[in-house]
Formats: structure tokens, C-alpha cells, sequence
């Protein structure tokens, strides 16, 4: 029986209950702090609308003129084939296949003959 008077016979103690521990105590945010963010925040965003609005092209007047062609292009091809209708296509594609050579039609597999 001597082996078990080291025992502890009590109930189990949690940490955070009973009068021994008091627990974790949480943090208290410092309002200074708060302001300082709210500072810094307000300091960036005005730094940041202010290089916005400071905004400069670096393209050369060749780089300019191409992008002004190349929209200018893409705009007549788009009213180009807004104005065919379907049907009109489809003539278009026909006549265009009627004037192929027969080189390029595909050739008839038959196995029976």
C-alpha cells in the first residue's frame, strides 16, 4: 500500500475554473493604436489618388498610331459583318466553293463497287 500514497485523490482541475487559476485575461486593444492605423490608411489612399491623377502615357507616338489603326480596323471588320445577313453568307460561301476546282472536293469511298 505504500506505492499509492503518492495518489492524488482529489477531483481533476481545469484551467480557467476554481480559485487557483484565474484563467487567460484577454488583451485590451490600445485606442492609439486604432488611430494610427486609421492614420497610415488615410495617409495611403491620398498617396494613391494622388499618383493616379499623375498618370502619364510612356507609349511612343508610333505604339499610339498602331493602336489607333488597329481599333480602326477592328471596327470596319465588325460593321463589315454586320451588314451581311445569314443568308447572304451562305450565297457568298457557295459561290466562293462553286469556284474551286475539284482537286480539293472529297472523294467517294464505296466499298460495294
Amino acid at each position: 500500500m505504500a506505492e499509492y500514497n503518492a495518489v492524488q485523490k482529489s477531483s481533476l482541475q481545469l484551467k480557467g475554473i476554481g480559485n487557483l487559476s484565474a484563467g487567460k485575461k484577454k488583451k485590451k486593444k490600445d485606442k492609439e493604436r486604432k488611430e494610427r492605423l486609421e492614420q497610415q490608411l488615410l495617409n495611403s489612399q491620398c498617396e494613391e489618388a494622388e499618383t493616379n491623377k499623375g498618370y502619364v502615357d510612356k507609349r511612343t507616338p508610333a505604339q499610339m498610331a498602331f493602336d489607333k489603326m488597329q481599333e480602326k480596323r477592328q471596327m470596319e471588320r465588325i460593321l463589315n459583318k454586320a451588314s451581311k445577313t445569314h443568308k447572304r453568307r451562305v450565297e457568298d460561301f457557295n459561290r466562293h466553293l462553286d469556284t474551286l476546282t475539284e482537286h480539293y472536293d472529297i472523294p467517294k469511298v464505296s466499298w460495294t463497287k
